[in-house]
């Protein structure tokens, strides 16, 4: 037991780990889309990610639980990424196909300052693209404008693409609705259909 490293030991288990990762077919600085096998082998990882980005404004009213990344959000595609020198994931960008085009449904990230930047960045490209759009609310709807994303302010529009769902319009273009039986204020913003 003289020879024991534990820096040694710690490298050999991350490189474990990582090779591991890229047999599963996850590679270093790419986005990539979760299987529904995979959804549920790393709902806990992906609960992790999106809990810490909403932690600030007492979670998201549809994850309260890892169970619900494969169960009721189940039909969501989870697109996630590993940058950083640690084998796990550093940020998922959560989205479901609508009549409206492809909506954003939640994101998340390790906490991390790159991180953070690198889901809103990723976020904010694909809502500029036709057939994306999202609702949001405070600082993120702030940062979204900042990085340029069309603000959906059009009645009629908004009425289409929330067709099913009981909203209250603002006179700003912003309108009201239950989420997770609390009412909010949202705004449409990206380019839906």
């Amino acid at each position: 037991m003289d020879n024991f490293s534990l820096k040694k030991y710690f490298k050999n288990q991350y490189l474990k780990e990582s090779i591991l990762n890229e047999r599963m077919g996850f590679k270093k600085n790419s986005w990539e889309y979760l299987t529904d096998k995979e959804k549920k082998e790393f709902e806990f990882e992906i609960f992790d990610l999106i809990n810490n980005a909403y932690a600030p404004i007492g979670g998201n009213p549809n994850y309260k639980s890892p169970t619900n990344v494969a169960g009721s959000e189940g039909d969501a595609n989870y697109l996630v990424i590993d940058f950083d020198d640690d084998p796990e994931f550093d940020a998922v960008v959560v989205d479901k196909r609508k009549s409206s085009g492809v909506k954003g449904a939640a994101m998340g990230h390790d906490g991390s300052k790159p991180a953070r930047s690198l889901a809103v960045n990723f976020l904010a490209i694909m809502l500029k693209n036709k057939g994306h759009y999202i609702e949001v609310s405070g600082l993120l709807k702030d940062i979204l404008i900042a990085k340029g994303v069309p603000v959906v302010t059009d009645k009629e529009t908004i009425q289409k693409v929330m067709k099913g769902k009981n909203i209250e319009m603002n006179d700003d273009g912003t309108y009201q609705r239950y989420l997770g039986g609390e009412k909010h204020t949202k705004t449409l913003m990206g380019n839906p259909l």
